[in-house]
């Protein structure tokens, strides 16, 4: 991807987060000065840009239960990735920086997936501040990026969500400066990559559809010996 590509690639998503999340960019006015302290990625911004894909990543998928935007008891593995092709991130709500962008372009991948999101694809977002981010703050996010009830808006105990977090390589101390990242994986196959930075909805898409083509592959029926 060329640099001016790119460069117009996140001139749109930001465009479109401040369009889908109104309220994103006077955050701090409307919360309060208490908000400073969670605006900012610290180093993370600074590694954010071109996005960068990884090959096939090891994650482990703790089956804790957890809290969705409704305030509904979820289990991380068996409830909420189940069997479906995943596309999943973290965020928290009082970012006003690389989190709303991510959104943005997860709503974009909404979008192109259409009726698909809810039935063999789910979106996932995780907070990394569970502290702040009650099921109610995160309804209100969901809100702002019009998510359907396929894309799953993740929060609950502190200790849980470390444990989950830290399962797909996304915990840090400092939870402002969590990595920038989107993994996109099979449910069923246990079949995952990683993103950094900022991925184009259609390469995440393009993934999707990698991993959709795959599962039919393998569920054909083997050739019998001669």
């Amino acid at each position: 991807m060329t640099r001016n590509r790119l460069a117009a690639l996140l001139a749109g998503w930001i465009g479109a987060a401040l369009m889908l999340a109104p309220g994103v960019g006077g955050a701090h006015n409307e919360q309060g000065a208490d908000d400073n302290a969670h605006s900012g990625h610290g180093a993370t911004t600074e590694r954010t840009g071109p996005a960068s894909q990884s090959g096939g990543v090891d994650i482990e998928l703790h089956d804790l239960e957890l809290l969705d935007q409704n305030g509904w008891p979820v289990r991380f593995k068996s409830d909420v990735i189940a069997d479906k092709l995943i596309v999943m991130s973290v965020m928290y709500t009082t970012c006003t920086t690389v989190c709303p962008v991510t959104s943005a372009i997860f709503a974009q991948l909404q979008k192109r997936l259409g009726p698909r999101v809810g039935d063999d694809v789910r979106l996932v977002s995780l907070t990394v501040d569970p502290a702040t981010d009650t099921p109610q703050r995160l309804k209100q996010q969901a809100k702002k990026f019009n998510a359907g009830a396929g894309w799953v808006w993740l929060t609950g105990e502190k200790r849980a969500m470390d444990i989950v977090l830290d399962g797909i390589g996304a915990y840090t101390n400092n939870f402002r400066d969590h990595p920038t990242i989107v993994l996109v994986g099979d449910g069923r196959s246990g079949a995952w990559k990683r993103f950094f930075g900022f991925p184009d909805p259609d390469a995440l898409l393009s993934e999707i559809d990698q991993l959709g083509a795959a599962r039919k592959v393998s569920s054909l029926p083997k050739a019998t010996a001669q």
